[in-house]
C-alpha cells in the first residue's frame, strides 16, 4: 500500500508509536519558531530545563507580533528575545524584518523537514511540503531540548484541486471555499494533504495562503507536494540546494477526498464573526466600507501586493476609506520597491504600515465604531480588531483593493479591467541583514540574559488533588476562542508577566471572572470552566492554559475541544473534560458547586468519570481522551513539573 505525503514525512521522523491506532505519535522535530507573542515563554520554559544550547537543526525565533513601542514591556521583551538567542543559538529575526511565517517561507523552509512553531499559523510552511504543526509554547521549549512532538496519529484527507483559477479569483477564495465546506469544527486530528492538476497553476504563495488557513478549519496541519513550483521558488530564494522532490504515492489511501473544481469559484468573503460564515461578494451586495487592510502572513506576499499595486495603479482610493497595506517582509517591501510596485500603492492613497502582524492581531488600525473593515487576514472574531461594534469580513486582496477604490465591497470582477499577470520572479533581491545568526558555540556561555522588570518565571502548579472541589466560575457557549479566554492585541504587552495578564482572563466575556476565580482559589477551591463546542479555537497562545492555571482553574468541561488548546491544557494541568451527553450542558449554571471524588484513582484506573452537582443535585457523566502520557502530566500537575 502507497504512502502519503505526511505519512513519508512521519516514517522518518518517528520516535514514538502510537499506543493504539487513535492513539498519538511522538516525533522528531527538526525546525522550531517562535514568535514575540508566545517566544518570551516559551524561552523561559526552556531556560527552565537548564540546557547549554537547543538541540534542534534550527530554531528561529521572530519579533513581529507586539513591535509597537508603548511603554517599556515590549522593548524589553525583545532585549530578552535577542539575549535569549545569543545564549543558546538561536537565529533572531529583528522587529521590521517581517511576518514569522512569512519570512520562514522565504530563508528557512525545508521539502520534507518537520515544524512546529508558536504561532498557530505555522502550517503555512506546509506550502513547501513541510509537516508544520502550531503548538504551545511549552511544546516548542520541549522540542528545542530534544524532546519529540506529540501529534494524533493523523487522518489524512485529500483535497484534490482541478482546473485553473479564473480571472479576479485568487487563493484566498480557494481556502474560503474549503472553509465553507469543513467549518471550523469537527476537523480535530485532520490533516488537509493537497494533490491534482490545478497545483500547475498555484505559486507556493498561493499554496501558503491555502495552508495558513487551514489552520481556521481546525486541521492539524495542510501539505503540498514538493514540484517543480516548489524548486522554482527555492530557486528564486537561492536555496535551490534545499529542493527534493515529494509526492504522495499513486496509491497512497486517505480517509477521505473533496474535489474542487477551481475554474467554477468566484470571489468569497467571510462575514463577521466567523471564518467559516462564507457568502459570495456578489450576493452581499454594496455595502459600504471604512476601512481595507491588506497583508497578515495570509496575503502579504509579492505575487499580493504586486497584484494590489497594478489594481491601484493611476487610481484613488475612495475619500471615505482608510486603506492600510503591511507588506509581509523587509523582502517582500525591497522587491516591490525595486520593481516600482509601492509608488503605485502609496500614489492611490495607501497607508504604508511595518512589516509586521500589525491589524491582523488587533495591536494597531482599529476601525471605526460601527464601521465594515475588509481585511485580507485570516480571523475576524468578535472584538479582535480592537473595536467591538466593528464588522470583520475577509477577502482577498483583488476583492480589498477593488472594494478600497469604489467605497464599499464590491466584487472586483465590476472593474471592467484584464486582471493584470503578476510572474513569479526568477530571482529575488534577497538581503538577510536583519537576521542574526548564531554564535559559535564557544562564545555563546558568555551572553549575559537581560530581564527587564515584566518578566517573571513561569508561574508553578500543583498536581491534581484526590478530589475536585470545584464552583463553575463560568459558563461559556459554542466557539469560544482564546481570545474571549486572553485578549490578544495591546493586553499581550503583560504576556510575560503572569499575575498581570491573569487579570484580563474572559475580560471581554466576564471582566469579573478573574476576581471571582482568586477568589475561590484562595479559598482553597477549584476552579471550573463549563463550555460548548469548539472551546479554545483561534490563536495557539499557551496563556490562555496559563493564565487559567494561575487563577486555579483545574477543570474545562465542554462539548468539544480545538486539539492546540486542548494541548496547552493538558501541558499546564488542567483535566480537559467532554460531555457524555451534551444536553448535561443546559443542566449546570455558573456558581454550581461540583465535587469528583477520588478523581486521580478514577483516572489512573480508567474507569467513568462522574460528576456531582452539590448545588442543584444529581450527577452527569463526563468522558475524557487521555494518552498515557497525558494522564502523568494531569496527575502531576503539567509538562514542567513532570519533564
Amino acid at each position: 500500500m502507497g504512502k502519503t505525503i505526511i505519512e513519508k514525512i512521519i516514517e522518518t521522523h518517528r520516535e514514538t508509536a502510537p499506543e493504539s491506532p487513535a492513539g498519538e505519535i511522538g516525533i522528531r522535530i527538526d525546525q522550531t519558531l517562535t514568535q514575540d507573542a508566545t517566544g518570551t515563554m516559551a524561552y523561559l520554559q526552556f531556560e527552565a530545563m537548564d540546557l547549554p544550547e537547543i538541540r534542534t537543526e534550527l530554531s528561529v525565533s521572530y519579533i513581529d507580533h507586539n513591535t509597537i513601542q508603548i511603554g517599556y514591556e515590549n522593548a524589553d521583551d525583545h532585549r530578552y528575545l535577542q539575549s535569549v538567542a545569543g545564549r543558546f543559538g538561536i537565529h533572531l529575526s529583528r522587529a521590521g524584518n517581517g511576518i514569522c511565517h512569512q519570512v520562514h517561507l522565504e530563508r528557512f523552509g525545508i521539502p520534507g523537514k518537520t515544524l512546529i512553531g508558536s504561532d498557530s499559523h505555522t502550517p503555512t510552511a506546509g506550502a513547501l511540503a513541510m509537516l508544520a504543526v502550531g503548538a504551545g509554547g511549552l511544546d516548542v521549549a520541549l522540542a528545542m531540548a530534544g524532546r519529540p512532538f506529540y501529534l494524533p496519529a493523523p487522518r489524512i484527507f485529500r483535497i484534490e484541486l482541478q482546473g485553473k483559477l479564473p480571472p479576479w479569483v485568487a487563493a484566498k477564495d480557494v481556502i474560503l471555499k474549503i472553509l465553507s465546506i469543513f467549518t471550523t469544527k469537527g476537523n480535530v486530528g485532520r490533516i488537509f494533504e493537497y494533490s491534482g492538476s490545478g497545483l500547475a497553476f498555484l505559486t507556493v504563495p498561493e499554496r501558503a495562503t491555502i495552508a495558513n488557513m487551514g489552520a481556521e478549519c481546525g486541521v492539524t496541519t495542510s501539505i503540498f507536494p514538493s514540484d517543480d513550483m516548489t524548486r522554482r521558488f527555492l530557486a528564486a530564494q537561492g536555496r535551490a540546494k534545499d529542493w527534493i522532490p515529494l509526492h504522495a504515492d499513486a496509491d497512497a489511501v486517505y480517509e477521505g477526498e473533496a474535489v474542487i473544481d477551481l475554474s467554477r469559484l468566484e470571489p468569497l468573503a467571510a462575514r463577521p464573526h466567523s471564518p467559516d460564515r462564507i457568502s459570495p461578494v456578489r450576493e452581499i451586495g454594496p455595502l459600504a466600507i471604512r476601512q481595507v487592510c491588506i497583508g497578515s502572513c495570509t496575503n502579504s506576499s509579492y505575487k499580493d501586493l504586486a497584484t494590489v499595486a497594478e489594481i491601484l495603479k493611476g487610481r484613488t482610493v475612495h475619500p471615505e476609506v482608510s486603506l492600510i497595506v503591511a507588506p509581509g517582509s523587509r523582502q517582500v517591501l525591497e522587491n516591490i520597491t525595486r520593481e516600482g510596485y509601492l509608488a503605485h500603492i502609496l500614489g492611490a492613497g495607501a497607508r504604508l504600515m511595518e512589516n509586521a502582524c500589525g491589524f491582523c492581531i488587533g495591536n494597531s488600525q482599529s476601525p471605526p465604531s460601527g464601521a465594515v473593515s475588509l481585511r485580507t487576514s485570516n480571523r475576524n472574531f468578535y472584538g479582535r480588531s480592537g473595536t467591538r461594534d466593528a464588522d470583520i469580513y475577509l477577502v482577498s486582496p483583488e476583492t480589498a483593493a477593488v472594494s478600497a477604490l469604489k467605497g464599499r465591497l464590491t466584487d472586483p470582477r465590476q472593474l471592467g479591467i484584464a486582471l493584470p499577470f503578476i510572474p513569479q520572479p526568477r530571482k529575488f533581491h534577497l538581503d538577510d541583514n536583519m537576521i542574526i545568526r548564531p554564535l559559535p558555540p564557544e562564545d555563546r556561555a558568555g551572553v549575559e540574559i537581560i530581564r527587564g522588570p515584566n518578566i517573571g518565571a513561569p508561574p508553578d502548579n500543583t498536581h491534581l488533588t484526590a478530589h475536585i472541589d470545584g464552583e463553575v466560575t463560568i459558563k461559556v457557549g459554542d466557539k469560544i476562542t482564546t481570545d474571549h479566554i486572553i485578549p490578544a492585541g495591546a493586553r499581550m504587552k503583560y504576556r510575560s508577566n503572569i499575575p498581570r495578564y491573569a487579570h484580563y482572563v474572559f475580560e471581554i466575556l466576564d471582566r469579573d471572572f478573574s476576581a471571582r476565580a482568586l477568589r475561590i482559589r484562595n479559598e482553597g477551591r477549584q476552579n471550573i470552566i463549563v463550555a460548548g463546542h469548539s472551546y479554545g479555537q483561534g490563536s495557539s497562545r499557551e496563556h490562555a492554559a496559563l493564565c487559567p492555571m494561575y487563577l486555579g482553574v483545574k477543570v474545562v468541561l465542554a462539548k468539544s475541544f480545538e486539539r492546540i488548546h486542548a494541548a496547552n491544557l493538558i501541558n499546564f494541568g488542567i483535566l480537559p473534560l467532554i460531555f457524555e451527553n451534551e444536553g448535561d450542558y443546559e443542566l449546570l449554571q455558573a456558581g454550581d458547586r461540583l465535587r469528583v471524588t477520588d478523581i486521580r484513582k478514577v483516572l489512573t484506573e480508567r474507569r467513568p468519570l462522574r460528576i456531582d452537582n452539590l448545588t442543584r443535585g444529581g450527577y452527569l457523566p463526563a468522558a475524557y481522551e487521555l494518552t498515557d502520557r497525558q494522564l502523568a502530566l494531569i496527575l502531576g500537575g503539567g509538562a514542567l513539573r513532570a519533564r
